[in-house]
């Protein structure tokens, strides 16, 4: 059996082997990481072997810890990441490069619109009628995106809402509410088969699908990261937050906005953004917590999509693509029975 798995900001790890009898036998790790000393590699395989087929990453990892020498330096890679690597080859996970991705970058559309957009092709590409899309936003108007678990009254100030034109919705992910204007957010989503993410813990498979994005902010001079569970961020601030929804068809949706630019004075009128929420965070302000890629980088906000899009097409491949007819009048039923409704935005009252 046959596992790999690339540590987001790090490096491949490789794990062969055979499984006999419910275990693990003739382990073989590779790979472009850094071990001191020489010999911890041979502790790690030997760890392996003899391992149940049963255990999870976590698990695997505090084996082999165990079995460590003292003083055991692993750069760009860990031990739980020897055990991710062996899941993903016992559940059959797949790579990127397994697929013909797809792009979808279309016209502005109004925010119900996007929400339906992200539950059909989620569900397209669950049913196989759809490869595994990459799809970035445009946006027709001002909105604030609730997460599917958020109390309307708690987190938007509906008045101010309306003061500013500013449209509410909800989507199918948790995770918190995002302030959008058209022109100041880089909003994308990921549509791909569950299998690409098979094996690896909710919280890991966050900085997997986005270290493609790490990669091409650094191309940009940002020094990027993820920082747990799900926020990208710089030593400048926060760059964006990300949502997952995987669907009991196979399918995983993974959707990011990060801030072009922000109209802090108005999010903070428009969201009820408290000092509880804050205080996690280690600041006093939220205008303090996002530092939008306009200033980071001096460039325009279609540079920037363009040269995301390159690096995506230069990792993984990536065809040009639209919605098709089929889709279109499945998201615009799906907006009339569900996203466009009240009963959907204020189901959290």
């Amino acid at each position: 059996m046959h596992g790999e798995y690339k540590v987001p900001g790090g490096k491949l790890v490789v794990v062969d082997f055979d499984l006999e009898d419910g275990r693990l036998r003739h382990a073989l790790v590779s790979g472009d990481f850094f071990l001191e000393p020489d010999h911890a590699l041979d502790r790690i395989t030997a760890a392996l072997n003899g391992l149940p087929a049963h255990l999870e990453a976590r698990d695997i990892a505090a084996r082999i810890d165990a079995q460590l020498p003292p003083g055991t330096m692993m750069l760009g890679f860990s031990a739980e990441a020897v055990g991710v690597a062996v899941r993903r080859a016992l559940t059959d996970a797949s790579d990127w490069r397994a697929y013909d991705w797809r792009l979808v970058h279309e016209p502005p559309q109004d925010p119900a619109l996007h929400m339906a957009i992200d539950e059909v092709l989620t569900e397209e590409v669950g049913a196989g009628r759809r490869p595994p899309t990459l799809r970035v936003w445009e946006w027709a108007a001002p909105a604030v995106v609730i997460g599917s678990f958020q109390s309307l009254r708690n987190e938007v100030d509906a008045e101010a809402a309306r003061r500013h034109g500013v449209t509410v919705v909800r989507r199918i992910s948790g995770g918190g509410a995002m302030f959008i204007e058209p022109g100041n957010t880089i909003t994308y989503s990921l549509y791909a088969p569950a299998t690409l993410v098979q094996g690896m813990s909710f919280a890991d498979s966050y900085a997997f699908l986005d270290d493609w994005v790490l990669g091409a902010l650094g191309e940009l001079g940002i020094r990027a990261w993820y920082q747990p569970l799900n926020d990208i961020t710089s030593d400048q601030g926060k760059i964006a937050g990300a949502a997952q929804k995987r669907l009991s068809s196979g399918a995983v949706l993974h959707h990011v906005t990060m801030s072009y630019d922000i109209d802090a004075d108005k999010m903070l009128d428009v969201l009820r953004i408290g000092r509880e929420k804050l205080s996690d965070k280690g600041i006093t302000s939220a205008r303090k917590r996002v530092d939008p890629l306009r200033r980071q980088t001096g460039l325009p906000r279609s540079e920037i999509i363009d040269r995301m899009i390159g690096h995506f097409r230069g990792r993984y491949g990536l065809t040009g693509d639209r919605l098709t007819a089929a889709e279109l009048s499945a998201v615009e039923k799906r907006v009339a029975a569900k996203f466009g409704t009240d009963a959907w935005t204020a189901r959290v009252p």
